[in-house]
């Protein structure tokens, strides 16, 4: 019986960073969801100072994927390995290395390896699974070098908020009535349109027409991960032109609902979207605002569909 074979593969890219700066953001799986575009949410399993394990859920060739990693940091040679402990069909086995190489003060080299093998060792399999690295590295390493070049204006363009409704009943009817977003077109004014699906138990995909406070409308995509009856984080696939990513959280607990949000504004597009005369201050409160009265008026609808259920 031949043994199966391991494939490989490298991807680089050259970053105008210093290369602890870089190192940093490969390190903070946290902040992942915001930076890489296939990156839907990270949670830490097990967390340690040299080793971690890491669940991900990500999106490969339009799927959405997750697995848990086993990552090793190696702070001072500036690398970090990781292998899949349970990989996803049709994947057999992945690892692989993120490796940072000082080139000056201001300059690295970000390379990132994999090696896997496919189930079966299938031809259209291995294919699938090679086309998927060389999408997401990619995606991943122009990302990084965006995230890492952009640290001196990043803390504006990052803007992280929260909002709170309190009320008296079951959370878990609450939970249902987000859970349920295929229903928002009838249930919330703002919403106009809602295709949702989930193919996988815990894994949505909701594509949204929302319509704004001066009457138009427009169309976003995202991936939500739901944990019953706590919480769902989601990640938009296809952003408002203001933002260059967008995640968020619906946190259930008795008495009360937290919408999250966390957006990276798309620094070139504020003047497009809001005026010539905008700045990013501007931006920050306009989406601010969108957000936080779109998100609160779900929240409010969610707890007057839990009162009519106590009837």
């Amino acid at each position: 019986m031949a043994l199966p074979v391991t494939h490989h593969t490298e991807h680089a890219i050259t970053v105008a960073a210093a290369a602890r700066r870089v190192f940093g953001l490969i390190v903070d799986v946290g902040r992942w969801p915001e930076t890489f575009p296939p990156t839907v949410h990270v949670e830490h399993v097990e967390r340690g100072d040299t080793e971690e394990r890491i669940r991900i859920w990500a999106t490969a060739n339009g799927q959405v994927k997750t697995w848990t990693s086993r990552r090793l940091l190696d702070r001072e040679r500036l690398s970090v390995r990781f292998r899949q402990e349970v990989s996803q069909p049709p994947v057999a086995a992945m690892g692989g290395e993120w490796i940072v190489e000082p080139l000056s003060a201001t300059e690295s080299r970000v390379r990132l390896l994999h090696d896997f093998r496919a189930v079966d060792d299938d031809p259209e399999k291995t294919e699938w699974i090679r086309r998927a690295i060389d999408h997401n590295s990619a995606a991943e390493l122009a990302a990084l070098r965006t995230a890492a070049e952009q640290a001196e204006n990043r803390a504006e363009l990052v803007l992280t908020f929260e909002d709170t409704v309190e009320f008296t009943g079951d959370p878990k009817a609450a939970y249902a009535f987000v859970d349920e977003a295929g229903r928002w077109p009838e249930r919330l004014p703002h919403v106009a349109r809602a295709a949702l699906a989930e193919e996988t138990p815990g894994v949505q995909t909701l594509e949204m027409e929302t319509r704004t406070a001066d009457g138009s409308s427009h169309t976003t995509s995202s991936v939500r991960i739901c944990f019953p009856h706590e919480r769902i984080v989601y990640k938009q696939l296809v952003t408002p032109a203001l933002m260059t990513a967008h995640t968020g959280a619906w946190l259930f607990a008795e008495g009360r609902i937290t919408s999250v949000h966390t957006v990276v504004l798309d620094e070139d597009a504020v003047t497009a979207v809001l005026g010539p005369d905008a700045t990013v201050a501007d931006a920050r409160r306009f989406v601010r605002g969108a957000l936080g009265r779109n998100s609160g008026t779900t929240m409010e609808h969610a707890v007057a569909h839990v009162r009519r259920q106590r009837g």
